[in-house]
């Protein structure tokens, strides 16, 4: 677990205590809900013309010991420390999947906020991924009502994400795949956002560093020396925690 010099990892480690005994109840859905599309769910969209491309260093820890080494090293310039629980969804003829393409509701410190996000064509090579993503908030009851319901998603009337959705990847219902947890710390170091990441599937855990950046192959240089310096070994990542996610095997 995350060790730190500020008091939010001991709190996150209680959260994390109730997530392991929350049981999820769409983990094993498979039937689409559907709903009339003349009622909406309560909904913040913000405006966007373009879709943006996330760019992130990902390099993977072997296991909880070099993750632990990492937190140690970098623990005077820890900010935060965030619980996360990332819920997908697809299609009922799984079309996004099909297309490359994953629906996501993040929900943060136990439903204090949440988020949709769309990613698309994702590439990642060297320990550098590219992907398209856009992100719009949500109000986390309602993003809850749609953990339960799927098809209520489909009601978000004034959502960008969710009209590509339906008329990009031609989604008529949704479906529930499940999801998995994740620990994030976040370092403010030498100018970078690092983050930290324990993340808890149902077939194990697995750790990594995240850093998005302008100019990934400087930073990648940089945390690669910081991490040889301190002596940790590490790999880069060549798959997303989704692709881990659904083949239910962690990465070698």
């Amino acid at each position: 677990m995350l060790k730190s010099s500020g008091p939010a990892p001991s709190s996150v480690v209680g959260l994390v205590g109730k997530w392991r005994k929350k049981t999820h109840q769409n983990r094993n859905l498979t039937r689409p809900l559907h709903f009339s599309t003349t009622s909406q769910a309560s909904f913040a969209n913000p405006k966007s013309s373009a879709t943006p491309m996330e760019v992130e260093i990902k390099l993977r820890l072997p296991d909880s010991t070099a993750h632990q080494k990492v937190s140690d090293a970098l623990s005077p310039f820890h900010i935060k420390t965030l619980a996360q629980e990332n819920i997908f969804f697809d299609g009922e003829g799984s079309e996004l999947v099909k297309n490359l393409a994953a629906l996501r509701l993040r929900f943060y410190d136990l439903d204090s906020r949440c988020v949709l996000s769309l990613k698309a064509k994702p590439v990642i090579s060297s320990g550098i991924s590219r992907v398209e993503e856009q992100e719009e908030p949500v109000d986390p009851s309602v993003g809850r009502a749609c953990v339960d319901e799927p098809g209520r998603l489909l009601l978000f009337g004034s959502s960008d994400i969710i009209k590509r959705v339906r008329e990009e990847y031609n989604v008529k219902g949704l479906v529930c795949l499940g999801g998995f947890r994740n620990v994030r710390a976040v370092y403010d170091w030498k100018g970078l956002k690092l983050e930290l990441d324990e993340t808890i599937y149902d077939f194990g855990t697995s750790y990594e560093i995240e850093c998005e950046s302008v100019e990934p192959e400087r930073d990648k240089k940089l945390i690669e020396g910081f991490l040889e310096e301190k002596g940790i070994r590490y790999s880069y990542s060549d798959v997303n925690k989704f692709a881990v996610f659904r083949s239910r095997k962690l990465p070698d």
